[in-house]
């Protein structure tokens, strides 16, 4: 057992710190003596160690401490995500004692290339110029698109940290953005967005009647024929009326906006008024407390077993959280998930990144709110799993049938 005086010197962290340590629960000290004196045994310190690692890397200690304390937390596999990052953030820097050594030098020619986002934030300057119709649709004003771009500026470091390990490089991700940026997915999610404000605003008069008689009595049952009939007149409408309903896609979109009023908490959806509220909290208002779950479930209902192959594949991925996510029968539904989203991507003119589902096995693997939210829908060691899964998938690249 150590003192806290003699971790601090043992580790160079101030005794204050260490102090602040306990009281916000990131590193509580093993045992208090009588007197009430702390004291740290050499798990606290294996502890503290990954705690340094951590703040390495930048992390608050808000987010260190959600991610050490979450039961999917494994040592081991941090230490490895540690290296990697560390030695990247390494060669980063020697490239830029590199660059001053070479200033001190008095060379004339100066390369910030081990450092720059310019192509990136050219990217962005380019869109608003090009597109400021577009820019107002999606973040409301062109001074909220500037706040947007002076945020990325504030997070500079993390978002080059995560485009290199998406993308490969900068210069991958600035092109990939530009893309993107005039992608269909982009169309898209306009179309999507004007959908929702016919039916907020009574803009579309079919629909406006249709959602008032759905939502006349939201007492009844949601499977009863004469709910089901009026949910089968607003699906044909929605596929007849909107365009972003009617591609190759349509049906994903449709199951998508149908399922999103039941699974999506209040305040996820974009916001549609100077207030704050979201669509769903929007139609509540409109239609009564409820009447937004209440029309959802109706017309999943009317879907019936349909299902996209994609939620069908995750489905499958997830059907057995006890079996090896390496195993060729897990690689190969994953093998089917990669094919289902590149084409979709491809439909889309979308370009998801060289490394997709390593970037996504970060996120089941280490991101504390994501694993959170996904064993709490699929079961505990759900995000484990995938994450697993997909790491596997994104490190052999195995072609399967």
């Amino acid at each position: 057992m150590r003192t806290v005086k003699q971790v601090s010197d043992l580790t160079g962290i101030s005794v204050r710190m260490l102090h602040h340590y306990d009281k916000i629960g990131l590193l509580k000290p093993t045992k208090l003596t009588e007197a009430g004196y702390r004291l740290y045994d050499d798990e606290a310190l294996e502890t503290l160690q990954q705690i340094l690692f951590f703040k390495e890397l930048d992390l608050p200690l808000k987010d260190i401490k959600e991610i050490i304390t979450s039961p999917s937390f494994d040592k081991m596999k941090a230490l490895e995500s540690h290296k990697k990052l560390i030695i990247l953030k390494r060669d980063r820097l020697n490239g830029i004692i590199e660059l001053i050594n070479k200033t001190l030098k008095g060379a004339n020619s100066m390369s910030f290339k081990e450092f720059d986002m310019t192509e990136y934030y050219n990217a962005l300057e380019d869109f608003k110029t090009e597109h400021e119709d577009k820019v107002i649709k999606m973040y409301g004003s062109v001074e909220k698109y500037n706040e947007f771009v002076e945020k990325c500026r504030a997070k500079e470091v993390d978002i080059a940290k995560e485009a290199v390990k998406h993308y490969g490089s900068i210069k991958k991700f600035a092109e990939a953005i530009k893309k993107n940026l005039n992608s269909d997915a982009i169309t898209k999610a306009e179309q999507i967005d004007e959908f929702k404000k016919d039916c907020l605003y009574d803009r579309n008069p079919k629909l406006r009647k249709l959602y008032k008689k759905i939502t006349a009595d939201l007492s009844k049952d949601p499977s009863s024929k004469e709910i089901q009939q009026i949910a089968g007149e607003i699906t044909n409408i929605v596929k007849r009326d909107y365009e972003v309903f009617k591609n190759e896609l349509g049906d994903y979109y449709w199951y998508t906006s149908v399922r999103n009023c039941l699974e999506f908490p209040k305040g996820l959806v974009k916001n549609y008024d100077g207030s704050g509220m979201s669509w769903l909290e929007a139609i509540d208002k409109k239609y009564g407390e409820g009447a937004a779950k209440f029309t959802g479930k109706a017309l999943k209902i009317y879907l019936g077993d349909y299902e996209p192959k994609i939620e069908k594949l995750y489905k499958k991925l997830r059907a057995d959280l006890s079996k090896d996510p390496t195993s060729n029968e897990i690689q190969q539904i994953v093998f089917e998930i990669a094919k289902e989203t590149r084409r979709q991507n491809e439909v889309l003119k979308v370009d998801s990144g060289e490394n997709f589902f390593g970037y996504m096995a970060d996120f089941y693997l280490s991101k504390p709110t994501f694993i959170k939210a996904t064993d709490k829908k699929y079961g505990e060691g759900a995000a484990k799993f995938i994450g697993e899964a997909f790491k596997f998938y994104s490190e052999n690249k195995i072609e399967m049938k």
